[in-house]
């Protein structure tokens, strides 16, 4: 489902957005979104504001599935800086392979 997910109140700080695209493991359900979010609050806890599914298409060559998800990054108190970002989102990127056995694009 792509239901979303509001994780807190809103904040004056702009927002910084992240997506991420990866396939889906073949087997198993170890992808949920909801694993997703779990995986993403435990990298950037308070300042992660939404996790959501922005595109889904399926490769009938490799037959798998790409899901692209926008991660939306805030703080209640202050402007993130582009360095506190990034490293969030690559430290989101490895434990979704290593966590959820997704394969990023």
């Amino acid at each position: 489902g792509g239901g979303m997910q509001k994780l807190k109140p809103y904040s004056k700080s702009p927002p910084c957005l992240k997506d991420v695209s990866f396939w889906l493991p073949k087997e198993g359900d170890s992808f949920t979104e909801n694993n997703l979010c779990e995986v993403v609050r435990d990298v950037a806890g308070s300042l992660v504001e939404e996790v959501k599914l922005i595109d889904e298409f399926t490769n009938p060559k490799k037959g798998l599935t790409s899901n692209c998800y926008r991660i939306v990054y805030r703080s209640m108190e202050r402007s993130l800086t582009d360095e506190e970002i990034n490293a969030l989102q690559e430290k989101v990127r490895e434990d979704m392979v290593s966590k959820l056995g997704v394969e990023l694009r």
